[in-house]
């Protein structure tokens, strides 16, 4: 289990763990980058963090740390706030048991986190109430966040012949079902005893020549998940004349400078979570870059 990772700014460490046991863990894995233009996982959300007697201890710390004397007019608005009874009086102990201070937290920034954009000061939510305000956590939240954690595996594929491609033969490209499963990313907040799992299924491989001299098979380029589970076939002895199900006819030699030859898995991305909840998110995509070289020579064996 992985909590959300890191003290940042003013907030403490997130209570929300991950479980990434059924996430890719190979060393060429990498994040998803998200298909839609108009969604990002949040950047930050809000959540259970202080019992009323953990605020008292952390604001009575951080009065006694020795730069305290620097943070007079924070400190004093504080205690305004959250002592005096504007609008919250003794920290709410009278209410100990009956509720939480919610606090905002992130992910760490390498993964889009983004303390900052959360601002709402800590706010008291009854038990059993959840609160409305924006980016309160909820199964969705933490469906989205743990879109942020999926990590999926390298998108090198197999190509028949393995080593140089010839002008006007066809190349055969596949993926084996074997390598390619979905993987998942649990996100749980036991404070609030909700959870939810993303999960990301390859359905279609995207190739790209590297090349405008090449011919397409099928012509888009994108060649969807058979019901196997796998992507394209492996070529067969005697099939060389063939049009593959997924792959490309180069047109023109290489030259001595290879081909950039692209290949780009899209995965679709659902969750469920507690209670039923459930639904998509928007499809990721995760691809890598090979050299190919091509040569003149018009026949090749296998």
């Amino acid at each position: 289990m992985e909590q959300s990772g890191q003290k940042q700014g003013d907030a403490l460490v997130s209570k929300v763990s991950f479980d990434l046991s059924k996430n890719s863990s190979s060393p060429s894995s990498g994040p998803l980058t998200v298909k839609s233009s108009n969604w990002t996982p949040p950047p930050c959300w809000y959540e259970p963090t202080y019992t009323p007697q953990q605020l008292k201890k952390q604001h009575e710390e951080t009065k006694n740390l020795p730069h305290a004397s620097g943070l007079g007019e924070a400190i004093q608005s504080f205690e305004n706030n959250y002592v005096d009874g504007h609008p919250y009086k003794n920290y709410n102990l009278a209410k100990k048991g009956k509720g939480m201070w919610w606090d905002r937290a992130a992910l760490p920034y390498k993964e889009g986190g983004d303390l900052s954009a959360c601002d709402k000061p800590i706010f008291w939510v009854d038990n059993g109430r959840p609160p409305q305000v924006e980016d309160a956590v909820t199964p969705e939240v933490l469906a989205e966040l743990a879109y942020a954690k999926i990590r999926v595996p390298d998108t090198e594929v197999e190509l028949s012949p393995k080593t140089e491609q010839t002008v006007n033969l066809p190349t055969w490209t596949w993926l084996d079902k074997a390598n390619f499963k979905p993987v998942s990313v649990t996100a749980s907040l036991p404070e609030l005893d909700i959870s939810a799992t993303t999960t990301a299924t390859p359905i279609s491989l995207k190739i790209e020549p590297g090349t405008q001299d090449a011919n397409l098979h099928p012509s888009s380029g994108t060649c969807e998940i058979g019901k196997n589970g796998s992507i394209g076939a492996p070529y067969q002895k005697g099939s060389g004349d063939k049009t593959p199900p997924c792959g490309l006819t180069y047109l023109r030699a290489s030259h001595g400078e290879p081909y950039a030859f692209r290949a780009t898995v899209t995965w679709k991305i659902a969750w469920t979570g507690t209670a039923g909840a459930g639904g998509d998110l928007p499809d990721g995509t995760f691809g890598t870059t090979q050299n190919v070289v091509v040569q003149e020579v018009q026949a090749i064996n296998r």
